[in-house]
């Protein structure tokens, strides 16, 4: 069973982590190297949007006609979600076999689960006729097990804040700085708008080892018109849709993901394929509306889920949320990790919220209690805030109404209300 290799997998992370590549590329030259037999590859790090970046270009290629490998995490509710092989999800089956091989080559050595599960992921890459590969980092960049990919055909850089600290960082500056190694020489990096610490420290990298480096105003830029977006590069002017996906980040996302595409010249980038491509991008669990399912039925309510997490993705929810709460209350179900900021990341959204219920998220590896949580957002600003055993509790709570509720915090419990609606989660 897949769940089976995944366990044994989990078992061999090493007791102590060396902050290294070692395991990495001694695993993968076990394996033959498959990561140097990929196809053209476009390399995504940065703190928030990353998912959202790589769903977009992936939407662009395939509506130019392109067989795209995609690898992204984490999942919402199967594991296949992370690797996608020349569009498609892999069976568990597949999976399974292929998470054998490396469980194999690796003969019981310290491997952590991420490194030994992108290891397989690029053994399934290297062996599927492809026209791109899309690699998001799963945390920071420079010894991130995606960061063993010599030469890029173009590496991005999305908005970079504070997260991960205990690995990466307590700065922007130092963050900036382990992201920024994705950059390789000769390839273009295409940065979105930074924070002047972050930014002057990805410069200062690019200089440092001959990357092109596109920062924006500089070399690329956006506006938002009535009915549309331009993006303006050398070389570049066009207007574009505003995205499927809801939220201002999200135009400042897709006009990353046009400009890298420009930028990596695997593909012009013209009027029309960003019609084609842009309303049609599909990425679950990031402000998703349910319209129907288990759990929209049980709620009776207008149900939205989002996995955002911390202070930067609370910036970028707030205008919606204000907008929303314009127009009647709404009510948030609230599920964050311990390793998460939820004072941070509530303020930017306490004006906008009329009650919150603070749940425990019974798939993470580290969630806060209810209560815990509950006393974070009162810290947040919010007054009628209450504590539930589980999310289920929360919906029978808030059962009837017509009102919005909104359920966030993290992409785990996003994950199980996907799995338990029935409805809505990815394909």
């Amino acid at each position: 069973m897949l769940d089976d290799v995944l366990a044994r997998l989990t078992r061999l992370h090493p007791q102590v982590i060396d902050l290294s590549l070692d395991r990495m590329l001694r695993l993968l030259g076990d394996l033959g190297n498959p990561q140097d037999r990929l196809p053209p590859v476009i390399h995504i790090a940065g703190t928030n949007g990353k998912g959202s970046v790589v769903a977009t270009l992936r939407a662009l290629f395939e509506a130019a006609g392109k067989r795209v490998h995609a690898y992204t995490s984490p999942h919402l509710v199967r594991f296949a979600e992370r690797i996608r092989i020349a569009g498609a999800l892999p069976t568990d089956g597949a999976l399974e076999t292929l998470l054998e091989e490396v469980e194999a080559a690796n003969r019981g050595q310290p491997i952590t689960f991420f490194e030994a599960t992108t290891a397989a992921a690029f053994l399934a890459f290297a062996r599927s006729p492809a026209d791109v590969c899309l690699l998001e980092t799963g945390l920071g960049g420079r010894l991130d097990a995606t960061n063993v990919v010599a030469r890029p055909a173009a590496t991005v850089l999305t908005v970079i804040g504070l997260d991960h600290q205990d690995y990466l960082g307590n700065t922007l500056a130092e963050i900036a700085t382990e992201k920024a190694h994705i950059m390789k020489p000769g390839a273009p990096a295409i940065s979105a708008f930074q924070a002047p610490e972050a930014e002057a420290t990805i410069a200062a990298h690019a200089r440092a080892i001959g990357a092109r480096l596109w920062l924006p105003p500089r070399d690329w830029s956006f506006g938002r018109l009535a009915k549309c977006m331009r993006v303006a590069a050398p070389g570049l002017v066009v207007n574009a849709p505003y995205p499927a996906l809801l939220g201002a980040h999200q135009a400042d996302n897709a006009a990353l993901a046009l400009t890298a595409l420009h930028a990596s010249g695997l593909v012009p980038v013209t009027p029309a394929l960003a019609a084609a491509a842009l309303p049609r991008i599909d990425w679950p669990g990031r402000l998703q509306r349910l319209d129907e399912g288990a759990v929209v039925a049980e709620l009776g309510r207008e149900v939205w889920v989002d996995g955002g997490h911390n202070p930067n993705a609370g910036e970028a929810l707030a205008p919606v949320l204000a907008a929303w709460a314009a127009e009647g209350p709404l009510d948030v179900i609230l599920g964050m990790q311990t390793t998460k900021d939820p004072v941070g990341y509530l303020k930017a959204i306490a004006p906008a919220v009329h009650s919150l219920r603070a749940v425990p998220i019974a798939s993470a590896p580290a969630p806060f209690r209810a209560a815990d949580l509950a006393d974070r957002a009162r810290t947040a600003g919010i007054a009628n805030v209450a504590a539930d055993a589980s999310w289920h509790e929360a919906l029978a709570a808030l059962k009837g109404g017509n009102s919005r509720v909104l359920i966030a915090g993290s992409l785990y419990l996003v994950g199980e209300i996907l799995a338990a609606n029935g409805v809505g989660a990815p394909a």
